[in-house]
């Protein structure tokens, strides 16, 4: 059988960015890339470097747009291909480097290689309903929101089976919006945004250089809510090291009740080589948490927190082994509900506590210092 839309499909190509977050559906959300890189560059815990620390960039609205129909292209020369092949199963086995450009995938050149990318993603996107729809990179809400409520409209009008449109965002970016520009994206159809808080100390936001304070994050999260958009946070455990840990939790829990986000989602720290909160470490001017100073710490937010959204620990960098030798904490992206699962998390801290700590030491991410 000829199938010249094989042909076809490599025509298209759209740009991806480096990162996005596991909840957003992990291989299943169609990734748009609306801004290039970070904005910011200066966290002492990551310093850019998902980026590469590559310079930050606005897309313009027509090349978002020509990604989005790109991605359109793709979808629909997939949907050919799948009716005449008689089923999925025969699109995966055509959908392959060997077939498309009759070589390995290690072989591929850089323009195929980016279809390649952009196949896959559409492919698994459609495969699972189409619905979800993540836009790269770092903080997309810093364009002008008229430029990006006409990017969000796009999406919705190219693809109408879209339920959910999300996006990272800075707390200071948030809380420079007025309620109008938020209120006209959550209209235009964005759903969630993604937050990294990290923490609600002011001493500590200061001395990770996170360029916001504790207000600016209340005012920004509670603008996301009140404009009907959910409100995604991270919190990053360890960040205070021995010396903020106390601090770092119950001013982490104070804002947190203030804002009541609909999603809490733990990132313990984790160092970084390239990072200079790495450097920080090595002169022994920061000093990591052991992994039951880590619970510990946990255990004094939840303790504070009195709020109605979910807490999630959807990451591997919750490092932490039950009893069982599975993970302590439930992966699934919808956590915990509080406050009616507030015990359950409780009960699993002190589980986890009762163990070895070397236990943990095993299965936690490790850099060598």
């Amino acid at each position: 059988m000829m199938l010249p839309n094989l042909d076809r499909i490599k025509e298209y190509s759209y740009e991806m960015g480096a990162i996005r977050p596991p909840s957003e559906g992990g291989s299943n959300s169609l990734l748009i890339r609306a801004t290039r890189n970070c904005p910011w560059n200066r966290c002492g815990f990551c310093y850019g470097t998902p980026y590469a620390r590559a310079k930050f960039e606005l897309r313009s609205v027509e090349e978002v747009k020509a990604d989005i129909l790109s991605a359109k292209h793709i979808s629909d020369e997939i949907e050919v291909i799948t009716k005449k092949l008689g089923g999925i199963e025969w699109t995966v086995r055509v959908l392959d480097p060997s077939f498309l450009y009759d070589k390995e995938q290690q072989r591929l050149n850089k323009k195929e290689r980016k279809n390649f990318q952009c196949v896959v993603n559409v492919f698994n996107w459609n495969y699972s309903g189409g619905k979800t729809v993540f836009l790269q990179d770092a903080n997309s809400l810093i364009m002008r929101t008229p430029q990006l409520v006409e990017i969000v409209s796009y999406l919705k009008e190219t693809f109408p089976s879209i339920e959910r449109i999300t996006s990272y965002a800075r707390s200071k970016t948030l809380a420079k919006k007025s309620e109008e520009e938020l209120k006209s994206l959550k209209e235009a159809g964005l759903t969630r945004v993604h937050v990294g808080l990290e923490t609600g100390d002011d001493e500590l936001l200061e001395y990770i250089k996170k360029g916001v304070t504790s207000e600016e994050q209340i005012t920004g999260g509670k603008k996301s809510k009140e404009a009907g958009i959910e409100l995604s946070v991270y919190v990053m455990p360890g960040l205070g090291g021995t010396k903020m840990s106390i601090q770092h939790a119950k001013n982490s829990a104070r804002v947190l009740n203030e804002i009541n986000p609909d999603f809490i989602r733990s990132r313990p720290y984790v160092p970084n080589p390239l990072t200079p909160l790495f450097n920080e470490i090595k002169k022994g001017e920061f000093k990591l948490l052991s992994p039951h100073e880590c619970l510990k710490e946990i255990k004094i937010m939840v303790e504070d927190l009195d709020v109605t959204g979910k807490v999630c620990f959807d990451h591997a960098m919750n490092y932490w082994s039950s009893k069982s030798g599975g993970h302590l904490f439930s992966q699934n992206y919808e956590g915990y509900k509080f406050p009616e699962e507030k015990e359950t998390v409780l009960d699993l801290i002190e589980e986890g506590l009762k163990i070895e700590e070397s236990v943990h030491e095993r299965v936690r991410v490790r850099v060598p210092l």
